[in-house]
């Protein structure tokens, strides 16, 4: 994607890192509608192939600002010891447990494959607890395989048929239902609320640069509000087709369940409390941590820079 063009010469150039999916329209939208530029900044985004790579990059200075799961920050501060914190919300993810054909429940994903991207962070442990709200173990009654990111594990599971199951959000989820694929629910309806992307930085880094963090958020509240407004409507279902390469009812499909109240993108980039104690409860219960009792929200955030930013962007137009 490329740099926004019209700053000025002075600007402050950032390093974003995200996944390849429509949950980034508000940092599109930010950046096609100068947002960032008017706020004095240059925007370098940099796709991630899989969350690995992404946390290894954010801890190595690769870049400044990533934008993914939070659930991956968490395994950045307990599993790698890194020093990050989660400074904005953004979505509730909007996946789908998406199946092949002759899947018709998920009793049928008993001794199949499910397709994740890093198998202890996310939506993998999304899809692992609501297999397990269904009876079903890891290593027991299923098996895991590492697929990448939402688009490398769409085209995966087209592709193989191995791969049964995997949690896969908009524009894919509707790209591989016209290739056979089908839903067995949202995860929002089989999990309740979910704090899913948003912003983590290097703690450092923030306390550094407090005022470039609080300008690039003030851009990217005032980009969701834009994409999420109903007078934008057709204008964002056109980007979606142009960006992703859509059908026409594809990209509609997308920017529906991007607005979709609870389940798509939260309005004002806005962090979902509830929606990041399930994060962290499913953590506890998967993933056997904190020996099952989830630890306190607080020592994951720093919501400061976003209610500074929400200040600078002023009222909902």
């Amino acid at each position: 994607m490329p740099v926004n063009p019209s700053a000025s010469a002075d600007a402050t150039r950032l390093r974003v890192n995200i996944f390849n999916t429509s949950s980034n329209l508000p940092l599109m939208v930010a950046m096609a509608e100068g947002y960032f530029a008017r706020r004095q900044l240059i925007i370098e985004v940099q796709n991630t192939p899989n969350s690995d790579a992404q946390r290894a990059g954010l801890a190595e200075g690769q870049f400044e600002i990533a934008h993914a799961a939070v659930d991956n920050a968490v395994a950045m501060v307990e599993s790698a010891g890194q020093d990050v914190v989660i400074v904005c919300g953004g979505d509730a993810g909007m996946n789908d447990l998406m199946v092949r054909a002759e899947i018709n429940s998920i009793t049928d994903l008993r001794g199949k494959l499910l397709a994740v991207d890093a198998p202890g962070t996310a939506y993998a442990l999304a899809a692992k607890k609501i297999l397990k709200n269904h009876g079903l173990l890891e290593n027991r009654d299923y098996g895991v395989k590492l697929a990448g990111g939402t688009g490398p594990r769409s085209a995966a599971m087209v592709a193989d048929p191995q791969l049964a199951a995997g949690m896969i959000n908009p524009p894919f989820s509707f790209t591989v239902r016209e290739k056979g694929l089908k839903s067995l629910g949202s995860q929002f309806s089989l999990l309740g609320p979910y704090q899913a992307t948003g912003a983590f930085v290097q703690r450092r880094w923030a306390a550094a640069n407090a005022d470039v963090l609080r300008r690039y958020l003030a851009a990217y509240i005032e980009g969701q509000r834009h994409a999420m407004n109903p007078a934008h409507r057709e204008d964002m279902i056109v980007l979606l087709q142009e960006k992703f390469q859509l059908s026409s009812s594809a990209a509609q499909g997308t920017y529906d369940a991007l607005v979709a109240p609870g389940s798509g993108l939260a309005p004002d980039a806005a962090f979902s409390r509830p929606g990041f104690q399930t994060v962290l409860s499913i953590r506890a219960e998967m993933e056997g941590m904190w020996g099952g009792v989830p630890p306190p929200l607080d020592q994951y955030l720093d919501l400061s820079h976003y209610a500074v930013a929400r200040l600078m962007a002023g009222a909902v137009p």
